[in-house]
Parts: C-alpha cells; structure tokens; sequence
C-alpha cells in the first residue's frame, strides 16, 4: 500500500547569521518512494556549509540510483550505508584539511516506503508528526540537557533555559564510527515535517500547529513557519522539509 501525497523543502539564512549551514531535501525515487532530510552544519563559516552539503549530495545521488526495494530491511541496509559514507567523507574532510577541521551536521531523515516511515536522526535537528490537536516529537535531540533530563537530574523548565541545551552529545563527523536512531513507524496520513533547531527554538509548538493546520499549499506552510522564526528573532538558519497527505472530499 503506498499513501499519496505531496512533498517540498527550503531554507532561510535567519536574520542574524551571516551565512546559510542549513540544507534541506525533498525527492522521490523511481519506485515513488519520498525522502526528506534536513542537515544543520556546524563549524564556522564554510565548515559547516561544507559538512552539510556532503550530506545532502551523498543522500541526494544514492536515493536517485538504489535498487529497487522490496522489503523492510533493503531500506534500512540503504540507510546504514548511507550514513556511514556520509559520516566518513565529513570526518575524514575534517582530519585531513585544516580549513576544515572541527566541522560537523546534524542529520534528520524521514523515508516514506510502502505504508511505513523510516526515521532517522543524528543531532538535533527534529521530525514531527501533525496530529489532531498537537503536534508530536518522533525523535529525541542528541544533546547534553537530553541526556540530562533522561537521568532526571534536570527537568523540561532547566532544560529550555540551561546554558549547556544547544551542546551536542552526537553529530555527523563527530568521530571515525557514526551512532544515529532509525524508528520505523506505520504511515498514518499525516503531516510529517523535519526542521533544525532555527525553527522550534523560534516558534512555539502552537505556532507550528496552527501553521501545518492551515489550508495553505504546502509550500505556503513553509513560508509561514520561516516567516513565525524570523519574526520571533530568525536567531539561527531555518531548514525545512515536509510531506502530506493528499486530502480526499
């Protein structure tokens, strides 16, 4: 069974940063089969443009070119594949070239196949999924306050105000080996969106809902969050990628 629907993806500079380390990706292949993905670059200027460019080129011509799926696990072998090429080509950039030392991304993947989802994540970047009258995390951020709040020595009010919640505890090109989360889930029709932290630290998860909520074109929901993050401070880079279901009257 293959749910329909459509699908699309951008980024936006913020109004604060002087360059754009976000990517955002949003494809089908020729079975028509959809991904998305969202990669937040860190390490400076260049760096993290460069980490986060990796990424999306390695997903953007593997996805073109696999073989043709079958089953469950020829997805999630495609997915470890590629995210350990992706891992080695940033980490091994950031070992071998100095102007490129130290540099890094997040990695945040949904794969729509057949009537389930693939999640993926490494970092802190996030995918949600729309429900009726909220929106629901799928992943858990990657960082220290995460870990920290898991243990119970901090809790949900000291994580959102703790000077430690943007550190990451893992990212792409963080070392040799790659740890990532992959969450498979049945395709329920509804609205799924990945995006960096330049947008749910610059928007309220109302805000969000009332935006994936509306009646707008898909594309015009994408404005419409870029636009609730740069109004509430556009303090970082805003990447972006989604996919819905077709409506039926």
């Amino acid at each position: 069974m293959e749910i329909k629907g459509r699908f699309g993806s951008h980024t936006d500079i913020g109004l604060v940063r002087k360059s754009n380390e976000d990517k955002a990706l949003s494809l089908m292949d020729s079975q028509h089969n959809v991904l998305l993905c969202v990669c937040d670059g860190m390490g400076g200027y260049m760096k993290g443009d460069f980490a986060s460019k990796i990424a999306v080129d390695v997903i953007n011509a593997a996805f073109k070119s696999h073989i043709k799926w079958i089953f469950d696990f020829q997805v999630k072998m495609w997915i470890s594949k590629v995210v350990k090429s992706i891992n080695y080509s940033v980490f091994s950039e950031s070992q071998d070239s100095e102007k490129f030392a130290g540099m890094g991304t997040t990695l945040c993947m949904a794969i729509f196949f057949k009537n389930k989802i693939f999640v993926v994540n490494v970092g802190d970047s996030r995918a949600y999924r729309l429900e009726s009258e909220e929106i629901v995390q799928l992943t858990k951020d990657q960082t220290y306050v995460q870990y920290m709040l898991n243990k119970g020595e901090i809790d949900e009010q000291e994580k959102l105000t703790s000077k430690d919640r943007h550190a990451l505890m893992n990212f792409i090109g963080h070392s040799k080996d790659v740890n990532y989360t992959l969450d498979i889930m049945k395709n329920e029709s509804k609205t799924i969106l990945l995006c960096s932290d330049g947008l749910y630290n610059n928007a309220t998860d109302k805000q969000i809902f009332s935006a994936l909520d509306s009646s707008e074109r898909l594309d015009q929901k994408i404005s419409t969050l870029i636009g609730i993050a740069n109004a509430n401070g556009g303090s970082d880079n805003i990447a972006i990628s989604m996919w819905e279901p077709y409506k039926h009257d």
